[in-house]
């Protein structure tokens, strides 16, 4: 066997792989007298057929299985031990000519190569890291929320400013009878709210939906109504009021913060607030930390220059389809991927400069770690490290756990190398403000 590598440019390839009649010859003549064996041919005894009939019926195809298999493990082989950094697969060159009467062939391979290029993290232009901080403002409306949440309902017969009414929706032209619960405070507009205000249990109001909620997602809640239809949503609506009540706020005393938290683990509205603060900017960070990889990963792949094997890229994915797609179809499929393979390129190379593979072990304690966090959860704050590595066991056994933890885990320690060494410049922000800045 001779195995040899043209290189066309310096991202194409061709592999060449030549299989002389010895490379194969023994294997195929092994099988066809196993075969002549255990043949049950009528007219022959079992172990008796001539070794031509057996060479007729099973030769061929015998014949294409082994050098087929030959050709697979020679070519992995030559790879690996080449170390030649393929993208996608190789593509046969010249699989239609091959003549499976002869007894030498040669099989000829496109190879798509992976680009050289550096990687550069500190970018000139510094990255926001944004630090989304609890304002106070948000802490009152959530102290607020939790009073409500915890307040006494107290029945009612009339409507007023601040009260949740629950009332049956109904549209026979547009097939609306939704009964649902609302707070004045949804209602959008001075029309909309006065129609409603001063309104008895058992009436029956008249709505426009037109601008009739602060968020026109609401009309998907209130209504029952598809995403598409409730923007911008203009009918009019019947609304029976079946109930109005209103909300005393619970008391701001240890029995609510007992409530919330645990005996005595806040024990004034100053520490509530401290905790609510602590509590949501520790969800903000996962929000502002995904905000900066996205924007880490945009800037590595607008400043690391380099080609790709286009035109075999998209061969590779017009062959490899699961159903049949034309040039141009894989073409299309390409441009939407090009920007995830480009990241994937610079990853890979970060990843192997800076040892951020993941290790069997680091797996472990982190799954354990994880677990930790979940029997916290339900009152188990000392677990042993015997009931941790039992339960961390029967997680590394299974298989799509062990990816999910892998991925969480490699996104956190890449995650760690850029907030280390990129170039950033931190911002301390509102959410609220964050959200508009970051996203709108």
């Amino acid at each position: 066997m001779n195995i040899t590598k043209k290189d066309i440019d310096k991202l194409n390839a061709v592999v060449t792989v030549e299989i002389s009649k010895d490379d194969y010859a023994s294997k195929v003549k092994s099988i066809l007298e196993n075969y002549r064996k255990t043949a049950n041919i009528p007219g022959f005894r079992k172990g008796h057929v001539p070794m031509g009939m057996v060479q007729k019926q099973y030769g061929k195809a015998v014949l294409l299985e082994e050098v087929n298999k030959l050709l697979q493990e020679s070519l992995h082989k030559f790879l690996t031990e080449e170390k030649l950094n393929v993208l996608g697969n190789p593509i046969p060159k010249n699989e239609a000519d091959i003549n499976w009467d002869v007894e030498d062939f040669s099989f000829a391979f496109d190879l798509g190569l992976a680009p050289e290029f550096e990687v550069e993290v500190k970018a000139k232009k510094a990255i926001t890291s944004y630090k989304i901080v609890a304002d106070d403002t948000m802490l009152l409306n959530q102290v607020k929320s939790i009073r409500k949440q915890y307040g006494k309902l107290i029945a009612k017969d009339t409507v007023a400013k601040g009260d949740e009414i629950t009332g049956t929706f109904t549209s026979e032209e547009n097939n609306i009878n939704k009964q649902t619960t609302l707070t004045t405070e949804e209602i959008k507009g001075k029309k909309h709210l006065s129609a409603l205000v001063g309104a008895k249990v058992g009436d029956t109001v008249v709505l426009k939906t037109k601008g009739l909620f602060a968020d026109d997602h609401l009309n998907e809640k209130h209504f029952e109504v598809a995403h598409d239809k409730a923007h911008g949503l203009n009918i009019e609506v019947s609304f029976k009021i079946e109930e109005v009540n209103t909300r005393e706020m619970a008391a701001l005393d240890q029995e609510l913060f007992d409530k919330l938290f645990g005996k005595d683990v806040v024990t004034s509205e100053t520490e509530l607030k401290e905790k609510i603060k602590e509590d949501a900017e520790r969800q903000f960070e996962q929000q502002s930390d995904q905000k900066l990889l996205n924007d880490v990963v945009e800037s590595l792949i607008e400043n690391t220059k380099f080609d790709l094997p286009d035109d075999f890229l998209q061969r590779w994915i017009q062959i490899s389809a699961e159903n049949p797609m034309t040039k141009e179809e894989a073409k299309a499929e390409y441009d939407r991927s090009e920007k995830g393979l480009r990241y994937q390129l610079i990853e890979g190379k970060i990843r192997a400069a800076h040892n951020l593979q993941v290790s069997f072990e680091e797996l472990k304690e982190y799954s354990k770690g994880m677990i930790r966090s979940q029997m916290a959860q339900f009152g188990q704050t000392d677990p042993s490290d015997e009931e941790l590595d039992g339960v961390a066991a029967r997680i590394m056994s299974n298989e799509e756990e062990v990816k999910r933890i892998s991925d969480q885990l490699n996104a956190s320690k890449i995650l760690t190398f850029f907030k280390e060494n990129a170039k950033l410049k931190t911002k301390e922000i509102t959410y609220e403000k964050f959200i508009k800045e970051a996203y709108e």
